[in-house]
Protein backbone atom coordinates (compact mmCIF):
# COMPACT_ATOMS: atom_id res chain seq x y z
CA UNK A 1 0.00 0.00 0.00
CA UNK A 2 1.32 3.43 -0.90
CA UNK A 3 1.91 6.07 1.76
CA UNK A 4 -0.73 8.41 0.25
CA UNK A 5 -3.53 5.83 0.19
CA UNK A 6 -2.75 4.81 3.77
CA UNK A 7 -2.76 8.46 4.84
CA UNK A 8 -6.24 9.30 3.53
CA UNK A 9 -7.85 5.94 4.23
CA UNK A 10 -6.98 6.13 7.90
CA UNK A 11 -10.10 8.26 8.48
CA UNK A 12 -12.85 5.88 9.57
CA UNK A 13 -16.63 5.96 9.33
CA UNK A 14 -18.51 6.98 12.45
CA UNK A 15 -22.08 8.00 13.37
CA UNK A 16 -21.30 11.64 12.62
CA UNK A 17 -20.24 11.07 9.01
CA UNK A 18 -22.04 7.90 7.87
CA UNK A 19 -25.60 6.58 7.90
CA UNK A 20 -26.99 3.60 6.05
CA UNK A 21 -28.92 4.64 2.93
CA UNK A 22 -32.62 3.85 3.21
CA UNK A 23 -35.71 5.26 1.45
CA UNK A 24 -37.51 5.56 4.78
CA UNK A 25 -35.43 8.70 5.28
CA UNK A 26 -37.32 10.32 2.38
CA UNK A 27 -40.58 9.94 4.30
CA UNK A 28 -39.13 11.48 7.44
CA UNK A 29 -37.88 14.46 5.43
CA UNK A 30 -41.18 14.97 3.60
CA UNK A 31 -43.22 14.71 6.80
CA UNK A 32 -40.98 17.05 8.76
CA UNK A 33 -40.34 19.72 6.10
CA UNK A 34 -43.69 19.74 4.24
CA UNK A 35 -46.15 18.32 6.80
CA UNK A 36 -49.17 20.09 5.28
CA UNK A 37 -48.53 19.18 1.64
CA UNK A 38 -50.91 16.55 0.23
CA UNK A 39 -49.30 13.12 0.09
CA UNK A 40 -52.24 10.88 -0.85
CA UNK A 41 -55.52 11.25 -2.70
CA UNK A 42 -57.97 8.36 -2.67
CA UNK A 43 -61.57 9.08 -3.55
CA UNK A 44 -62.65 11.85 -1.15
CA UNK A 45 -59.70 11.22 1.16
CA UNK A 46 -56.84 13.71 1.37
CA UNK A 47 -53.85 12.85 3.54
CA UNK A 48 -50.86 15.12 4.21
CA UNK A 49 -47.22 14.13 4.47
CA UNK A 50 -47.28 14.86 8.18
CA UNK A 51 -50.21 12.49 8.61
CA UNK A 52 -48.54 9.86 6.42
CA UNK A 53 -45.36 9.99 8.49
CA UNK A 54 -47.35 9.59 11.72
CA UNK A 55 -49.40 6.71 10.31
CA UNK A 56 -46.31 4.87 9.07
CA UNK A 57 -44.70 5.29 12.49
CA UNK A 58 -47.87 3.87 14.06
CA UNK A 59 -47.70 0.94 11.64
CA UNK A 60 -44.06 0.26 12.49
CA UNK A 61 -44.74 0.44 16.22
CA UNK A 62 -47.82 -1.80 15.95
CA UNK A 63 -45.89 -4.41 13.97
CA UNK A 64 -43.07 -4.33 16.51
CA UNK A 65 -45.63 -4.72 19.28
CA UNK A 66 -46.89 -7.88 17.61
CA UNK A 67 -43.42 -9.39 17.48
CA UNK A 68 -42.43 -8.46 13.95
CA UNK A 69 -38.77 -7.51 13.69
CA UNK A 70 -35.72 -7.32 11.47
CA UNK A 71 -35.76 -9.90 8.70
CA UNK A 72 -39.39 -10.91 9.18
CA UNK A 73 -41.56 -10.99 6.05
CA UNK A 74 -44.81 -9.04 5.90
CA UNK A 75 -47.00 -9.72 2.84
CA UNK A 76 -49.85 -7.70 1.35
CA UNK A 77 -52.54 -8.42 -1.23
CA UNK A 78 -54.09 -5.13 -2.29
CA UNK A 79 -54.65 -2.75 -5.20
CA UNK A 80 -53.07 0.72 -5.32
CA UNK A 81 -54.46 2.17 -2.09
CA UNK A 82 -53.09 4.28 0.79
CA UNK A 83 -52.59 1.15 2.91
CA UNK A 84 -50.30 -0.44 0.34
CA UNK A 85 -48.39 2.83 0.04
CA UNK A 86 -47.88 3.06 3.81
CA UNK A 87 -46.75 -0.56 3.90
CA UNK A 88 -43.75 0.48 1.79
CA UNK A 89 -42.48 2.38 4.83
CA UNK A 90 -43.84 0.92 8.08
CA UNK A 91 -42.24 -2.55 7.91
CA UNK A 92 -38.95 -1.12 6.58
CA UNK A 93 -38.72 1.17 9.61
CA UNK A 94 -38.18 -1.87 11.85
CA UNK A 95 -36.11 -3.88 9.38
CA UNK A 96 -38.97 -6.12 8.21
CA UNK A 97 -39.27 -7.16 4.56
CA UNK A 98 -42.33 -6.30 2.43
CA UNK A 99 -43.70 -8.83 -0.04
CA UNK A 100 -46.37 -7.13 -2.17
CA UNK A 101 -48.28 -9.91 -3.92
CA UNK A 102 -49.48 -9.86 -7.52
CA UNK A 103 -53.25 -9.40 -7.33
CA UNK A 104 -53.93 -11.52 -10.43
CA UNK A 105 -52.31 -14.71 -9.19
CA UNK A 106 -54.13 -17.94 -8.39
CA UNK A 107 -54.48 -19.40 -4.90
CA UNK A 108 -51.85 -22.13 -5.32
CA UNK A 109 -49.19 -19.65 -6.46
CA UNK A 110 -50.04 -17.25 -3.65
CA UNK A 111 -49.78 -20.06 -1.10
CA UNK A 112 -46.37 -20.98 -2.49
CA UNK A 113 -45.15 -17.37 -2.21
CA UNK A 114 -46.40 -16.93 1.35
CA UNK A 115 -44.75 -20.16 2.44
CA UNK A 116 -41.52 -19.58 0.52
CA UNK A 117 -41.12 -16.05 1.91
CA UNK A 118 -42.12 -17.25 5.39
CA UNK A 119 -44.61 -14.40 5.78
CA UNK A 120 -45.54 -13.71 9.41
CA UNK A 121 -48.45 -11.41 8.56
CA UNK A 122 -50.48 -10.82 5.41
CA UNK A 123 -52.59 -7.70 4.82
CA UNK A 124 -55.61 -8.45 2.60
CA UNK A 125 -57.90 -5.99 0.84
CA UNK A 126 -61.45 -7.30 1.05
CA UNK A 127 -61.72 -7.56 -2.75
CA UNK A 128 -59.15 -10.36 -2.65
CA UNK A 129 -60.55 -12.24 0.33
CA UNK A 130 -61.90 -15.16 -1.78
CA UNK A 131 -58.61 -16.07 -3.45
CA UNK A 132 -56.63 -15.47 -0.28
CA UNK A 133 -59.03 -17.68 1.69
CA UNK A 134 -58.26 -20.48 -0.76
CA UNK A 135 -54.51 -19.78 -0.56
CA UNK A 136 -54.42 -19.81 3.23
CA UNK A 137 -56.38 -23.07 3.30
CA UNK A 138 -53.53 -24.73 1.37
CA UNK A 139 -50.89 -23.74 3.95
CA UNK A 140 -49.81 -25.77 6.97
CA UNK A 141 -49.02 -22.63 8.98
CA UNK A 142 -50.81 -19.66 7.45
CA UNK A 143 -49.77 -16.13 8.44
CA UNK A 144 -51.90 -13.88 10.61
CA UNK A 145 -54.37 -11.89 8.48
CA UNK A 146 -54.90 -8.14 8.81
CA UNK A 147 -57.90 -6.90 6.80
CA UNK A 148 -57.81 -3.74 4.70
CA UNK A 149 -61.32 -2.27 4.64
CA UNK A 150 -60.93 0.33 1.90
CA UNK A 151 -63.90 2.77 1.77
CA UNK A 152 -63.56 2.90 -2.03
CA UNK A 153 -64.24 -0.84 -2.29
CA UNK A 154 -67.88 -1.30 -3.27
CA UNK A 155 -68.13 -5.08 -2.97
CA UNK A 156 -69.54 -7.22 -0.18
CA UNK A 157 -66.74 -9.74 0.46
CA UNK A 158 -66.46 -10.64 4.13
CA UNK A 159 -63.13 -9.95 5.86
CA UNK A 160 -60.72 -12.79 6.63
CA UNK A 161 -58.97 -11.69 9.80
CA UNK A 162 -59.87 -10.66 13.31
CA UNK A 163 -58.44 -7.13 13.12
CA UNK A 164 -58.42 -4.52 10.38
CA UNK A 165 -55.71 -2.15 9.24
CA UNK A 166 -57.00 0.97 11.02
CA UNK A 167 -57.38 -0.92 14.30
CA UNK A 168 -53.81 -2.15 13.97
CA UNK A 169 -52.55 1.40 13.43
CA UNK A 170 -54.40 2.49 16.55
CA UNK A 171 -52.13 0.17 18.55
CA UNK A 172 -49.02 2.11 17.47
CA UNK A 173 -47.31 5.29 18.64
CA UNK A 174 -47.22 8.17 16.08
CA UNK A 175 -43.94 9.34 17.71
CA UNK A 176 -42.30 5.93 17.36
CA UNK A 177 -38.58 6.29 16.64
CA UNK A 178 -37.76 4.09 13.68
CA UNK A 179 -34.35 2.45 14.05
CA UNK A 180 -34.00 1.81 10.32
CA UNK A 181 -31.63 -0.80 8.91
CA UNK A 182 -28.42 -1.79 10.66
CA UNK A 183 -26.82 -2.10 7.25
CA UNK A 184 -27.94 -0.60 3.94
CA UNK A 185 -27.41 -4.08 2.44
CA UNK A 186 -30.26 -5.38 4.64
CA UNK A 187 -33.31 -6.60 2.71
CA UNK A 188 -36.21 -4.18 2.27
CA UNK A 189 -38.53 -6.13 -0.03
CA UNK A 190 -39.22 -9.44 -1.73
CA UNK A 191 -40.62 -9.50 -5.27
CA UNK A 192 -41.41 -12.71 -7.11
CA UNK A 193 -40.74 -13.25 -10.79
CA UNK A 194 -43.54 -14.49 -12.99
CA UNK A 195 -42.59 -18.14 -12.71
CA UNK A 196 -43.24 -18.93 -16.38
CA UNK A 197 -40.79 -21.84 -16.40
CA UNK A 198 -41.41 -23.33 -12.95
CA UNK A 199 -41.90 -21.94 -9.48
CA UNK A 200 -41.46 -18.16 -9.19
CA UNK A 201 -38.08 -16.94 -7.98
CA UNK A 202 -37.94 -14.57 -5.01
CA UNK A 203 -35.96 -11.42 -5.89
CA UNK A 204 -34.58 -9.63 -2.82
CA UNK A 205 -33.99 -5.85 -2.77
CA UNK A 206 -31.84 -4.00 -0.24
CA UNK A 207 -32.27 -0.55 1.31
CA UNK A 208 -29.32 0.88 -0.61
CA UNK A 209 -30.67 -0.15 -4.01
CA UNK A 210 -34.19 1.04 -3.20
CA UNK A 211 -32.81 4.42 -2.07
CA UNK A 212 -30.66 4.86 -5.16
CA UNK A 213 -33.26 3.76 -7.68
CA UNK A 214 -35.96 5.91 -6.06
CA UNK A 215 -33.68 8.92 -6.22
CA UNK A 216 -32.58 8.19 -9.79
CA UNK A 217 -36.17 7.85 -11.01
CA UNK A 218 -36.65 11.51 -10.18
CA UNK A 219 -33.25 12.53 -11.52
CA UNK A 220 -33.52 10.67 -14.83
CA UNK A 221 -37.11 11.81 -15.41
CA UNK A 222 -36.39 15.38 -14.27
CA UNK A 223 -39.33 15.08 -11.89
CA UNK A 224 -40.04 18.37 -10.06
CA UNK A 225 -40.85 18.81 -6.38
CA UNK A 226 -44.55 18.40 -5.61
CA UNK A 227 -45.25 16.42 -8.79
CA UNK A 228 -48.66 14.75 -8.89
CA UNK A 229 -48.32 11.06 -9.72
CA UNK A 230 -51.12 8.73 -10.80
CA UNK A 231 -50.77 5.10 -9.73
CA UNK A 232 -51.55 3.33 -13.01
CA UNK A 233 -48.57 1.02 -12.41
CA UNK A 234 -49.24 -1.66 -9.76
CA UNK A 235 -47.35 -0.96 -6.54
CA UNK A 236 -46.78 -4.71 -6.24
CA UNK A 237 -44.70 -4.66 -9.44
CA UNK A 238 -41.06 -4.05 -8.42
CA UNK A 239 -42.47 -1.90 -5.59
CA UNK A 240 -44.03 0.32 -8.22
CA UNK A 241 -40.61 0.63 -9.93
CA UNK A 242 -39.50 2.20 -6.62
CA UNK A 243 -41.78 5.21 -7.22
CA UNK A 244 -43.47 4.56 -3.87
CA UNK A 245 -40.23 5.89 -2.38
CA UNK A 246 -39.53 8.43 -5.15
CA UNK A 247 -42.75 10.31 -4.36
CA UNK A 248 -41.63 10.78 -0.76
CA UNK A 249 -38.23 12.07 -1.92
CA UNK A 250 -39.98 14.63 -4.17
CA UNK A 251 -42.77 15.39 -1.68
CA UNK A 252 -45.22 14.65 -4.45
CA UNK A 253 -48.88 13.72 -4.35
CA UNK A 254 -49.88 10.08 -4.85
CA UNK A 255 -53.22 9.68 -6.62
CA UNK A 256 -54.41 6.14 -5.89
CA UNK A 257 -56.39 4.14 -8.42
CA UNK A 258 -58.16 0.85 -7.79
CA UNK A 259 -59.18 0.32 -11.42
CA UNK A 260 -56.86 0.80 -14.40
CA UNK A 261 -59.13 1.75 -17.32
CA UNK A 262 -59.23 4.69 -19.73
CA UNK A 263 -62.08 6.61 -18.11
CA UNK A 264 -60.83 6.59 -14.48
CA UNK A 265 -57.27 7.28 -15.67
CA UNK A 266 -58.21 10.36 -17.70
CA UNK A 267 -60.75 11.54 -15.12
CA UNK A 268 -58.04 11.36 -12.43
CA UNK A 269 -55.55 13.22 -14.62
CA UNK A 270 -58.06 15.98 -15.28
CA UNK A 271 -59.48 16.24 -11.75
CA UNK A 272 -56.18 16.18 -9.87
CA UNK A 273 -53.94 17.85 -12.47
CA UNK A 274 -51.73 14.77 -12.69
CA UNK A 275 -48.26 15.45 -14.09
CA UNK A 276 -46.69 11.98 -14.14
CA UNK A 277 -47.67 8.32 -14.49
CA UNK A 278 -46.06 4.99 -15.49
CA UNK A 279 -47.17 1.85 -17.22
CA UNK A 280 -46.75 -0.91 -19.75
CA UNK A 281 -47.70 -0.16 -23.38
CA UNK A 282 -51.28 -1.31 -22.77
CA UNK A 283 -51.85 1.59 -20.35
CA UNK A 284 -50.63 4.20 -22.82
CA UNK A 285 -52.69 2.64 -25.60
CA UNK A 286 -55.78 3.02 -23.41
CA UNK A 287 -55.13 6.75 -23.35
CA UNK A 288 -54.33 7.06 -27.06
CA UNK A 289 -57.46 5.26 -28.22
CA UNK A 290 -59.86 6.54 -25.56
CA UNK A 291 -62.78 8.75 -26.56
CA UNK A 292 -61.25 12.15 -27.34
CA UNK A 293 -63.81 13.80 -25.07
CA UNK A 294 -62.15 12.15 -22.07
CA UNK A 295 -58.95 14.11 -22.82
CA UNK A 296 -60.70 17.48 -23.02
CA UNK A 297 -59.35 20.17 -20.63
CA UNK A 298 -56.07 18.29 -20.13
CA UNK A 299 -54.02 21.19 -21.46
CA UNK A 300 -50.84 20.88 -19.38
CA UNK A 301 -47.75 18.68 -19.91
CA UNK A 302 -48.28 15.09 -18.79
CA UNK A 303 -45.19 12.88 -18.61
CA UNK A 304 -45.36 9.11 -18.93
CA UNK A 305 -42.82 6.33 -18.50
CA UNK A 306 -43.17 3.20 -20.59
CA UNK A 307 -41.22 0.00 -20.04
CA UNK A 308 -40.95 -3.14 -22.04
CA UNK A 309 -38.64 -4.96 -24.37
CA UNK A 310 -39.55 -2.59 -27.19
CA UNK A 311 -42.66 -0.39 -27.05
CA UNK A 312 -44.47 -0.39 -30.40
CA UNK A 313 -43.48 2.56 -32.55
CA UNK A 314 -47.14 3.28 -33.23
CA UNK A 315 -47.68 3.79 -29.49
CA UNK A 316 -44.74 6.21 -29.17
CA UNK A 317 -46.01 8.14 -32.17
CA UNK A 318 -49.57 8.13 -30.84
CA UNK A 319 -48.55 9.59 -27.48
CA UNK A 320 -46.60 12.34 -29.22
CA UNK A 321 -49.61 13.25 -31.35
CA UNK A 322 -51.90 13.75 -28.33
CA UNK A 323 -49.26 15.84 -26.53
CA UNK A 324 -48.14 13.40 -23.83
CA UNK A 325 -44.36 13.30 -23.26
CA UNK A 326 -43.31 9.66 -23.19
CA UNK A 327 -39.94 8.39 -21.95
CA UNK A 328 -38.82 4.82 -22.54
CA UNK A 329 -37.16 2.99 -19.63
CA UNK A 330 -35.87 -0.55 -19.36
CA UNK A 331 -35.23 -2.95 -16.55
CA UNK A 332 -36.31 -6.16 -14.89
CA UNK A 333 -37.58 -7.30 -11.52
CA UNK A 334 -33.93 -8.10 -10.72
CA UNK A 335 -32.90 -4.44 -11.30
CA UNK A 336 -35.54 -2.76 -9.10
CA UNK A 337 -37.58 -1.99 -12.20
CA UNK A 338 -36.08 0.71 -14.46
CA UNK A 339 -32.29 0.71 -14.51
CA UNK A 340 -31.82 2.19 -17.98
CA UNK A 341 -33.56 4.88 -20.00
CA UNK A 342 -33.61 6.30 -23.48
CA UNK A 343 -32.10 9.64 -22.44
CA UNK A 344 -33.41 12.28 -24.85
CA UNK A 345 -31.30 14.93 -26.58
CA UNK A 346 -32.61 18.40 -27.37
CA UNK A 347 -31.57 18.00 -30.99
CA UNK A 348 -33.96 15.07 -31.44
CA UNK A 349 -36.94 17.41 -31.15
CA UNK A 350 -35.93 19.04 -34.47
CA UNK A 351 -36.16 15.75 -36.35
CA UNK A 352 -39.23 14.45 -38.22
CA UNK A 353 -41.59 12.53 -35.96
CA UNK A 354 -40.84 9.16 -37.53
CA UNK A 355 -37.12 9.63 -36.82
CA UNK A 356 -37.87 10.68 -33.23
CA UNK A 357 -39.93 7.51 -32.79
CA UNK A 358 -36.99 5.33 -33.87
CA UNK A 359 -34.60 7.08 -31.48
CA UNK A 360 -37.04 7.07 -28.55
CA UNK A 361 -37.87 3.37 -28.98
CA UNK A 362 -34.44 2.21 -27.85
CA UNK A 363 -33.59 0.88 -24.39
CA UNK A 364 -30.89 3.53 -24.23
CA UNK A 365 -28.24 3.94 -21.55
CA UNK A 366 -27.73 3.04 -17.91
CA UNK A 367 -29.32 4.97 -15.06
CA UNK A 368 -26.81 7.42 -13.51
CA UNK A 369 -26.54 5.30 -10.35
CA UNK A 370 -26.10 2.01 -12.22
CA UNK A 371 -22.42 1.21 -12.75
CA UNK A 372 -22.70 -0.48 -16.12
CA UNK A 373 -25.01 -1.63 -18.90
CA UNK A 374 -23.62 -3.20 -22.04
CA UNK A 375 -24.09 -5.96 -24.60
CA UNK A 376 -21.78 -8.95 -24.34
CA UNK A 377 -21.03 -11.61 -26.93
CA UNK A 378 -22.15 -14.82 -25.24
CA UNK A 379 -19.35 -16.83 -26.86
CA UNK A 380 -16.34 -14.54 -26.30
CA UNK A 381 -17.45 -12.66 -23.17
CA UNK A 382 -16.45 -9.38 -24.85
CA UNK A 383 -18.54 -6.28 -25.56
CA UNK A 384 -20.00 -6.39 -29.06
CA UNK A 385 -19.09 -3.88 -31.75
CA UNK A 386 -21.02 -0.60 -31.70
CA UNK A 387 -22.40 -1.16 -35.17
CA UNK A 388 -26.10 -1.66 -34.46
CA UNK A 389 -25.84 -5.13 -36.00
CA UNK A 390 -23.77 -7.46 -33.82
CA UNK A 391 -26.02 -9.35 -31.44
CA UNK A 392 -25.23 -10.10 -27.80
CA UNK A 393 -26.83 -10.31 -24.35
CA UNK A 394 -27.72 -7.20 -22.35
CA UNK A 395 -25.99 -7.18 -18.98
CA UNK A 396 -26.06 -4.92 -15.91
CA UNK A 397 -23.70 -4.37 -13.01
CA UNK A 398 -23.94 -1.97 -10.10
CA UNK A 399 -25.87 -0.71 -7.13
CA UNK A 400 -29.35 -1.28 -8.53
CA UNK A 401 -29.08 -5.00 -9.09
CA UNK A 402 -30.83 -7.34 -6.64
CA UNK A 403 -29.15 -8.99 -3.66
CA UNK A 404 -30.02 -12.32 -5.26
CA UNK A 405 -32.71 -14.99 -5.39
CA UNK A 406 -34.08 -16.09 -2.03
CA UNK A 407 -33.14 -19.68 -1.09
CA UNK A 408 -31.72 -20.30 -4.58
CA UNK A 409 -27.95 -20.13 -4.59
CA UNK A 410 -27.57 -21.88 -7.96
CA UNK A 411 -29.91 -19.48 -9.78
CA UNK A 412 -28.17 -16.53 -8.11
CA UNK A 413 -24.74 -17.76 -9.18
CA UNK A 414 -25.93 -18.33 -12.74
CA UNK A 415 -27.50 -14.86 -12.94
CA UNK A 416 -24.29 -13.23 -11.66
CA UNK A 417 -21.78 -15.27 -13.69
CA UNK A 418 -18.60 -13.41 -14.71
CA UNK A 419 -19.46 -10.36 -12.62
CA UNK A 420 -22.54 -9.35 -14.60
CA UNK A 421 -26.27 -9.69 -14.13
CA UNK A 422 -27.41 -11.63 -17.20
CA UNK A 423 -30.79 -10.31 -18.40
CA UNK A 424 -31.55 -12.94 -21.03
CA UNK A 425 -32.38 -10.13 -23.48
CA UNK A 426 -30.55 -9.98 -26.79
CA UNK A 427 -29.65 -6.68 -28.40
CA UNK A 428 -27.14 -4.46 -30.14
CA UNK A 429 -25.14 -1.32 -29.36
CA UNK A 430 -25.71 1.45 -31.87
CA UNK A 431 -22.92 3.82 -32.96
CA UNK A 432 -24.01 6.50 -30.46
CA UNK A 433 -23.65 4.00 -27.59
CA UNK A 434 -27.40 3.51 -27.11
CA UNK A 435 -28.61 -0.05 -26.69
CA UNK A 436 -31.56 -1.58 -28.51
CA UNK A 437 -33.14 -4.93 -27.71
CA UNK A 438 -33.55 -7.35 -30.59
CA UNK A 439 -35.50 -9.96 -28.64
CA UNK A 440 -35.60 -12.15 -25.58
CA UNK A 441 -33.19 -15.05 -26.08
CA UNK A 442 -36.09 -17.50 -25.77
CA UNK A 443 -38.25 -15.49 -28.24
CA UNK A 444 -35.86 -15.51 -31.22
CA UNK A 445 -37.41 -17.61 -34.00
CA UNK A 446 -34.92 -19.78 -35.90
CA UNK A 447 -36.45 -20.58 -39.28
CA UNK A 448 -34.41 -22.43 -41.88
CA UNK A 449 -31.24 -21.43 -40.04
CA UNK A 450 -32.16 -17.70 -40.05
CA UNK A 451 -32.72 -15.77 -36.81
CA UNK A 452 -35.98 -13.81 -36.86
CA UNK A 453 -36.82 -11.18 -34.24
CA UNK A 454 -40.38 -11.49 -32.97
CA UNK A 455 -40.18 -7.85 -31.87
CA UNK A 456 -39.47 -6.69 -35.41
CA UNK A 457 -42.63 -8.39 -36.68
CA UNK A 458 -44.68 -7.05 -33.75
CA UNK A 459 -43.47 -3.52 -34.46
CA UNK A 460 -44.81 -3.78 -38.02
CA UNK A 461 -48.13 -5.23 -36.87
CA UNK A 462 -48.54 -2.48 -34.27
CA UNK A 463 -48.79 0.12 -37.03
CA UNK A 464 -51.87 -1.44 -38.63
CA UNK A 465 -54.86 0.71 -37.60
CA UNK A 466 -57.10 -2.29 -36.96
CA UNK A 467 -54.67 -4.11 -34.65
CA UNK A 468 -54.79 -3.30 -30.93
CA UNK A 469 -51.96 -5.60 -29.85
CA UNK A 470 -49.99 -8.55 -31.14
CA UNK A 471 -47.47 -11.18 -30.10
CA UNK A 472 -45.32 -13.32 -32.35
CA UNK A 473 -43.89 -16.67 -31.25
CA UNK A 474 -42.26 -19.68 -32.86
CA UNK A 475 -44.46 -22.47 -34.20
CA UNK A 476 -42.76 -25.85 -34.76
CA UNK A 477 -42.46 -26.73 -38.44
CA UNK A 478 -41.26 -30.00 -40.01
CA UNK A 479 -39.58 -28.23 -42.92
CA UNK A 480 -38.21 -25.01 -41.45
CA UNK A 481 -37.77 -26.01 -37.84
CA UNK A 482 -39.79 -23.00 -36.70
CA UNK A 483 -41.94 -20.38 -38.40
CA UNK A 484 -43.41 -17.10 -37.06
CA UNK A 485 -46.92 -17.38 -35.63
CA UNK A 486 -48.76 -14.10 -34.98
CA UNK A 487 -51.47 -13.82 -32.33
CA UNK A 488 -53.50 -10.68 -32.96
CA UNK A 489 -56.07 -8.82 -30.89
CA UNK A 490 -58.16 -6.45 -33.01
CA UNK A 491 -59.61 -3.12 -31.96
CA UNK A 492 -63.31 -3.09 -31.12
CA UNK A 493 -65.43 -3.19 -34.27
CA UNK A 494 -62.50 -3.98 -36.61
CA UNK A 495 -62.14 -6.99 -38.90
CA UNK A 496 -59.14 -8.51 -40.68
CA UNK A 497 -58.42 -11.81 -42.39
CA UNK A 498 -55.26 -13.88 -42.42
CA UNK A 499 -54.31 -13.10 -46.02
CA UNK A 500 -54.58 -9.35 -45.43
CA UNK A 501 -52.29 -9.52 -42.39
CA UNK A 502 -49.65 -11.57 -44.21
CA UNK A 503 -49.79 -9.26 -47.25
CA UNK A 504 -49.39 -6.23 -44.97
CA UNK A 505 -46.25 -7.76 -43.44
CA UNK A 506 -44.81 -8.80 -46.80
CA UNK A 507 -44.92 -5.18 -47.93
CA UNK A 508 -42.77 -4.15 -44.95
CA UNK A 509 -40.55 -7.12 -44.11
CA UNK A 510 -38.33 -9.64 -45.82
CA UNK A 511 -40.68 -12.44 -46.84
CA UNK A 512 -38.97 -15.08 -44.68
CA UNK A 513 -39.68 -12.94 -41.61
CA UNK A 514 -43.42 -12.71 -42.21
CA UNK A 515 -45.91 -14.74 -40.17
CA UNK A 516 -46.86 -18.07 -41.70
CA UNK A 517 -49.71 -18.46 -39.20
CA UNK A 518 -52.13 -15.83 -37.89
CA UNK A 519 -54.53 -16.37 -34.98
CA UNK A 520 -57.11 -13.77 -33.94
CA UNK A 521 -58.39 -13.34 -30.38
CA UNK A 522 -57.76 -11.81 -26.97
CA UNK A 523 -54.16 -12.00 -25.75
CA UNK A 524 -53.29 -13.29 -22.26
CA UNK A 525 -51.57 -10.66 -20.15
CA UNK A 526 -50.02 -10.30 -16.71
CA UNK A 527 -51.28 -7.82 -14.11
CA UNK A 528 -48.78 -5.28 -15.46
CA UNK A 529 -49.99 -5.59 -19.04
CA UNK A 530 -47.21 -7.80 -20.39
CA UNK A 531 -48.31 -10.40 -22.89
CA UNK A 532 -47.74 -13.94 -21.63
CA UNK A 533 -45.77 -15.36 -24.53
CA UNK A 534 -45.15 -18.66 -22.78
CA UNK A 535 -48.88 -19.37 -22.98
CA UNK A 536 -48.95 -18.41 -26.66
CA UNK A 537 -45.96 -20.67 -27.38
CA UNK A 538 -47.97 -23.54 -25.90
CA UNK A 539 -50.95 -22.62 -28.08
CA UNK A 540 -48.78 -22.40 -31.19
CA UNK A 541 -47.35 -25.84 -30.48
CA UNK A 542 -50.86 -27.31 -30.26
CA UNK A 543 -52.09 -25.84 -33.55
CA UNK A 544 -52.90 -28.35 -36.28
Amino acid sequence: MSRSSSLFNSLDRNPANFAALSPIDFLAWAGEVYPEHCALIHGSRRQSWGETLARCRRLAAALAGRGIGAGDCVAVMAPNTPALYELHFGPAMIGAVLNALNTRLDAATLAFMLEFGEARLVFVDRAFAPVMRQALAQMDTPPVVIDIDDPEYDGDEAPLGSVDYEALLAEGDPQFVAPGPDDEWDAISLNFTSGTTGDPKGVVYHHRGAYLNAMTNALAWDMPRHATYLWTLPMFHCNGWCFAWTLAAKVGTNVCLRQVAAEPILESIRQHHVTHYCGAPIVHNMIIYADKRLREEIDWPVAGLVAGAAPPSAMIEGMARIGFDLTHVYGLTETYGPAALCAKHDSWAELPLDEQVVLNGRQGVRYPTQAALTVIDRETGQEVARDGQTLGELMFAGNIVMKGYLKNASATAEAFADGWYHTGDLGVIEPDGYIKIADRAKDVIISGGENISSLEIESVLSRHPAIESSAVVARPDDTWGETPCAFIQLRAGEQLDVDTVIAYCRERLAHYKCPKTVVFGALPTTATGKIQKYELRDRAGDLE
